[in-house]
């Protein structure tokens, strides 16, 4: 590969390959889509036989527990290669530095502090990710592999479609947070870069949907500083830009059909 006018090996697949990822989970969520408005339907549907109406086990939750079972798997992919590019942007840039010899990027995206061990920055923002993919991993074990029989042994094969349900909704939650520090470790990344590089008077430049992105997440409630600050507020602040698809508004005009 030539990128920048630089040879390399290759890119990252995190950074290389995420297309490919990102268009398996929309598959999977497609196939969640398609197939529950059919699931409640036929959930209704008796079988009709001369004289006799035969109810046919249409009641039982099989089909959604494992379709919300693979929901949970692939929308989790989401978070798994989203907090692979969180780490890489915790290394920093520490050789790129300005005419006054300030590093562009630094180390977990905040400017070193006059006393050492103070600026953390992202770091616990990035553990935080970790720890919500890690508890994913658990949440994604198929909940439909189990049964418990009950009612006497009336029903002695049960789907546990609602856990499935459940923490297929605990897994989008964690995502979406997870997505949310993302999407704050790259505007922090392109705020440093910008305030930094800056100085020498070659400012960076984004591309047209970046820099809206950009815009829209420093002109919310979003505060990105060189410093330390209190990380929980900000990452309400873009998980909620991205429930309220207002990241999408801004790139959508950009992403081809």
């Amino acid at each position: 590969h030539v990128i920048c006018g630089h040879a390399v090996v290759r890119v990252v697949c995190v950074c290389e390959c995420v297309c490919v990822c990102v268009c398996v989970c929309m598959d999977v969520h497609e196939h969640a889509l398609v197939v529950f408005p059919e699931l409640i339907f036929n959930c209704k549907i008796k079988i009709v036989v001369g004289d006799n109406i035969l109810v046919g086990g249409n009641f039982h939750g099989e089909y959604p527990a494992k379709a919300l079972d693979y929901l949970a798997i692939g929308i989790h992919e989401l978070s798994s290669i989203s907090e692979r590019r969180i780490d890489k942007l915790m290394h920093g840039r520490n050789t790129e530095k300005n005419s006054e010899n300030e590093v562009i990027l630094p180390s977990f995206l905040v400017n070193p502090a006059p006393v050492d061990g103070l600026n953390s920055g992202f770091m616990i923002a990035h553990c935080t990710a970790a720890a919500l993919v890690s508890e994913n991993k658990g949440l994604c074990h198929p909940a439909s592999v189990d049964n418990i029989p009950t009612s006497d042994g009336q029903e002695d094969h049960v789907s546990m479609g609602g856990w499935a349900a459940r923490k297929a909704l605990q897994v989008v939650e964690n995502v979406e947070t997870v997505l949310g520090i993302e999407l704050l470790a790259s505007c922090q990344g392109m705020f440093l870069r910008q305030k930094n590089k800056g100085k020498t008077g070659d400012e960076p430049k984004l591309t047209a949907p970046l820099q809206k992105v950009y815009d829209l997440v420093i002109g919310s409630s979003v505060r990105l500083a060189a410093n330390d600050i209190y990380m929980a507020p900000n990452i309400e602040a873009a998980v909620r830009l991205l429930r309220e698809e207002k990241v999408w508004q801004e790139v959508e005009e950009y992403i081809a059909e």
